[in-house]
C-alpha cells in the first residue's frame, strides 16, 4: 500500500465558469456544515460521557439518558465522517494491483474504484431511509424519541458521502490525488 497523493481537488473558482463557482461555493458550504456537524457531535458526546462518568463516580447515579444519547450522537459522527475522511484519503485502501498498471489503465482502474463507491453508497442510502421511514413508530428505550432520528443518519450520511464522492472524483481518477486538509488529514493523526 502507497502513501495517497494529496492535492486540493475541489472544484474551484477559474475555466468553466458561473456553474463552476456556483458549485464550489455549494461545495465549500456543505463541507463546513459538515465539518461542524461533526465537531458538535463530538463535543457533545465528550460532555454526555464526562459529566456521567462524574456523576457516577461522584454521587452513585447514572445518566440514563445521557448515557443512550451519546450512542446515538455517536452513530451520527460515524456516519457524518464518512465523506470527509473520503474526500483526504484516509479510508483503508489496497492500490497495489492499479499501482502496477500503465498510467491509462490506473486512470480507468479509479474510475472503476469510483463508480463502485458510488453505486454501494448509493445503494446504501436508499437501504437507510427504507430503514429510518419503517422505524418512525419505534421509540428509543430511555428517551422515548422515534427510533428513525436515530436512523435517519445514515442517509444523511450516504448524501453527504456522495457529495464529497463527487467532489473529489476528478482529481482522484485523473491523477490519484485526495485533497489536502490540515485538521482531516490521516498522515497526521497521532500514532502510538
Amino acid at each position: 500500500m502507497t502513501a495517497p497523493n494529496r492535492a486540493r481537488t475541489s472544484l474551484a473558482p477559474g475555466r468553466g465558469g458561473a456553474a463552476r463557482r456556483v458549485v464550489g461555493a455549494l461545495d465549500r458550504v456543505v463541507f463546513a456544515a459538515n465539518r461542524w456537524a461533526m465537531i458538535v457531535a463530538l463535543g457533545t458526546m465528550a460532555v454526555l460521557v464526562f459529566v456521567a462518568v462524574m456523576l457516577r463516580y461522584l454521587t452513585n447515579e447514572a445518566l440514563v439518558w445521557g448515557e443512550e444519547l451519546s450512542r446515538y450522537v455517536m452513530v451520527w459522527l460515524a456516519f457524518l465522517g464518512i465523506g470527509p475522511v473520503l474526500r483526504v484519503g484516509g479510508h483503508v485502501a489496497v492500490d497495489s494491483l492499479v499501482a502496477g498498471l500503465s498510467p491509462r489503465l490506473q486512470r480507468l482502474g479509479r474510475a472503476l474504484v469510483v463508480l463502485l463507491v458510488a453505486g454501494s453508497t448509493l445503494w446504501l442510502l436508499v437501504a437507510g431511509w427504507d430503514y429510518t421511514a419503517r422505524s418512525w413508530f419505534q421509540t428509543t428505550p430511555v428517551l422515548r424519541i422515534p427510533f428513525a432520528i436515530v436512523a435517519l443518519a445514515a442517509p444523511v450520511g450516504f448524501a453527504l458521502t456522495l457529495w464529497h464522492l463527487a467532489m473529489m472524483a476528478a482529481g482522484f481518477v485523473t491523477h490519484g490525488t485526495f485533497e489536502a486538509s490540515d485538521d482531516l488529514s490521516p498522515d497526521q493523526a497521532p500514532t502510538s
